[in-house]
């Protein structure tokens, strides 16, 4: 399948965490999610093994039947496994301690999606000296201080990603404890989407969680 547009997956971008989303499911969630508008979902769980999280992204992807990408946090080789299995996935996600985008582009191949995170200057100045096509998107982060990810860099603010944006050669998309209210000022910022954790895995309703972020962000 050819490499979809970011420009359509990462209005709406949900990061999957395991534990918010208890006592459902983390399939229900990401299936209400993008029944509601999630245009996008990134399976994320630090603590699975290998073979649980295998068999995780194949049923997200199965639940979300290609009405979104789906993509995996890290683990290269837990997509290239799920598509050995036939899942429907689309890429991998990587921040600055994984494997480096270069090898990874090497590893998953050409119509993968490989996104990652950046969060200073000099960080996306690496991004941009990369060949064209290595990375899709840069996600920024975090916008605010958030529970989901401790180790997350200094909260750069809506400020901090309009800085980074205006210098962006990919489409970048903002994360980090954000909300609907965040929707506005980060698309002025000049961010491609945001992505978010707690504002539907924690929602009592996903779906319409799901669908006030969107509506945020297209209003």
């Amino acid at each position: 399948m050819a490499r979809p547009d970011p420009a359509s997956y990462l209005p709406l971008y949900l990061v999957t965490d395991t534990a918010l989303c208890a006592p459902r499911t983390v399939v229900d969630v990401v299936a209400a999610a993008v029944a509601g508008g999630a245009t996008c979902v990134q399976v994320r769980d630090k603590h699975a093994g290998g073979r649980d999280l295998v068999a995780l992204l194949a049923a997200v992807a199965d639940a979300v039947a290609g009405r979104a990408p789906v993509l995996v946090d890290d683990r290269v080789d837990v997509y290239l496994a799920a598509r050995a299995q036939g899942a429907q996935v689309h890429g991998v996600h990587v921040g600055q301690s994984d494997l480096p985008p270069d090898l990874v582009r090497r590893i998953v191949g050409p119509d993968a999606v490989v996104g990652l995170s950046a969060a200073t200057a000099d960080e996306f100045a690496v991004a941009h000296a990369l060949p064209a096509g290595t990375v899709d998107y840069l996600g920024i982060g975090a916008v605010h201080a958030t529970a989901t990810k401790p180790d997350h860099p200094a909260p750069l603010g809506v400020d901090g990603v309009a800085a980074l944006a205006g210098t962006a050669q990919l489409p970048c998309v903002a994360i980090g404890g954000i909300t609907a209210a965040d929707a506005s000022p980060l698309r002025r910022a000049g961010a491609a989407g945001m992505a978010v954790v707690s504002a539907i895995c924690a929602a009592p309703d996903p779906a319409g969680a799901a669908g006030l972020l969107l509506e945020a962000w297209e209003s």
